[in-house]
């Protein structure tokens, strides 16, 4: 796989993933935007988290610091990683996978870096709660921003409550609980990073495969059918 082909692939996820997340944050307030084509279980559903993918969190701002700089550090070196695997020509299937994972680290690093730069109004430190808190309204592009480099908030949208229901009461612990599938609200980049790592782990045999192995390997087959012929 070409250097080009793949940076073009992680500069569309990048493109992307913020086009969606500028769009919904200065067009919307948070909370449920819209019902995609009428679905129940396809929403746009608009909430900022300060955290991990997923809406998790990590401890209060000088965690999430911590946690800004270290997806910084991750992207920085996955540069090079991306730039090493393709000299020694890894697999395509491998490059892609390593691909979305980097534009997905990167996506929610943006956020992460610039947002509390940009924009009026985000999701907060309080020091006085000494917890995260909302805004009111639609957030507009400003020179005076909600938070400083590195404190900005990270953009989710997409959310999937494909089962929803009661858990049968003979369920030990939870039954009669109420149950939906697929909880989490998420965003391109959070996306792009589980499909690739999903993917590595059900293919990593084929994609971990070292070229010179695979090499090896046709050499070996191809002297074995050489002697196959030169014996008959």
């Amino acid at each position: 796989m070409k250097k080009s082909q793949l940076f073009l692939l992680i500069l569309l996820i990048l493109v992307a993933d913020q086009a969606l997340k500028l769009w919904i944050k200065t067009t919307y307030p948070t909370g449920e935007v819209l019902r995609v084509f009428g679905l129940d279980w396809f929403r746009i559903h608009f909430i900022e988290n300060s955290g991990m993918a997923w809406g998790w969190q990590f401890g209060n701002e000088t965690g999430k610091v911590i946690l800004t700089l270290f997806r910084l550090a991750a992207v920085v070196g996955g540069t090079w990683y991306l730039l090493k695997l393709i000299r020694e020509k890894y697999s395509k299937g491998f490059l892609i996978c390593a691909g979305l994972i980097y534009a997905g680290a990167a996506g929610n690093l943006i956020d992460s870096m610039f947002y509390g730069m940009i924009f009026d109004k985000g999701l907060h430190f309080s020091p006085a709660l000494n917890d995260y808190v909302g805004y009111m309204g639609i957030a507009e592009l400003s020179g005076k921003g909600y938070g400083s480099f590195l404190h900005g908030s990270v953009v989710d949208m997409l959310y999937f409550p494909i089962v929803n229901g009661i858990l049968p009461e003979w369920i030990p612990v939870f039954g009669g609980q109420p149950f939906e599938f697929f909880s989490p609200i998420f965003n391109i980049a959070d996306a792009s990073i589980s499909v690739g790592v999903i993917t590595l782990l059900l293919f990593q045999k084929r994609f971990l495969e070292k070229p010179e192995e695979s090499a090896s390997a046709t050499g070996v087959t191809d002297r074995t059918v050489s002697d196959t012929t030169e014996t008959m």
